[in-house]
């Protein structure tokens, strides 16, 4: 029995059903833990042994983890190696990570870009005061999030309003104008179909938020093949897949399962 978890928003239930469908269609029985929760329910379930396996981004991670010791960087392979150091004492391994990459990205409407000149993150500098943040309600605290627009871009924003993961609250308060800046992940297919403007990350705040699974030691050690399964699925994975895949879900309403379904059938994943 493997238990496979995902975090509060859609890409995370993919990249679960993707991991899951393989071990399943290989012999393993599969418990589902859906939309468990924040990492700050996720990590300590899996270090308890309450669930074995959730797909994990190697710096946001690593940076929860070391708390102000953090030595994520924007190499991915440096990034992993802090990663597992880490995870080492927990009896935790980190697999291999995809070409795939998701990080926080802050958006504004073209309305608001053109009325402010706002092409990167730096430009919010001067509005920022008379500015409304929309995000995920764990942002404050993050360093990725707002903690990080304050040191590494000087913000300070007139407010901060909580909504969700990068879901469909954030995107109707952009739309409605309850925000002006929102927090979307850059795999979000809305950037592109509301021509949202992705303000460039000038200042590298975003570091390797490449895809990779988290695994408990006990798996790796019951099954020879789950490692070598597991590291077979990230091989495949692209941040143009995940998009893809994130609309699917997401736009078209399609169900997280048949979506992975799908897609580890065409890269012949599933026989």
């Amino acid at each position: 029995m493997v238990k496979v978890a995902s975090f509060n928003f859609d890409e995370s239930e993919i990249l679960q059903e993707l991991y899951a469908q393989v071990l399943e269609a290989n012999g393993y029985t599969i418990e589902r833990h859906p939309r468990l929760g924040t990492r700050e329910i996720v990590e300590p379930a899996l270090e308890k042994g309450d669930i074995d396996l959730v797909p994990e981004y190697l710096a946001t991670l690593e940076a929860f983890l070391a708390k102000d010791q953090t030595k994520a960087t924007s190499d991915p392979a440096a990034t992993q190696k802090a990663l597992q150091d880490l995870l080492t004492p927990k009896n935790i391994t980190v697999l291999d990570f995809a070409q795939a990459i998701d990080t926080n990205g802050f958006v504004v409407t073209k309305a608001t870009a053109d009325k402010n000149k706002l092409a990167k993150m730096s430009d919010l500098q001067p509005v920022a005061g008379q500015m409304v943040l929309g995000g995920p309600p764990e942002c404050p605290q993050r360093p990725f999030c707002l903690q990080g627009l304050m040191r590494v871009y000087n913000l300070q924003f007139k407010d901060f309003k909580p909504l969700d993961a990068g879901g469909p609250l954030t995107v109707a308060a952009l739309d409605s104008g309850d925000v002006d800046v929102g927090l979307l992940f850059t795999t979000d297919p809305n950037i592109t179909l509301k021509n949202y403007t992705l303000l460039d990350d000038d200042k590298h705040l975003q570091l390797a938020d490449n895809v990779a699974p988290v695994v408990r030691n006990d798996i790796l050690t019951r099954g020879t093949d789950a490692k070598t399964l597991l590291n077979g699925v990230t091989a495949k994975l692209t941040t143009a897949d995940l998009t893809d895949m994130n609309k699917q879900v997401g736009i078209d309403h399609k169900d997280a399962k048949d979506v992975a379904k799908a897609y580890l059938t065409s890269k012949q994943l599933l026989r």
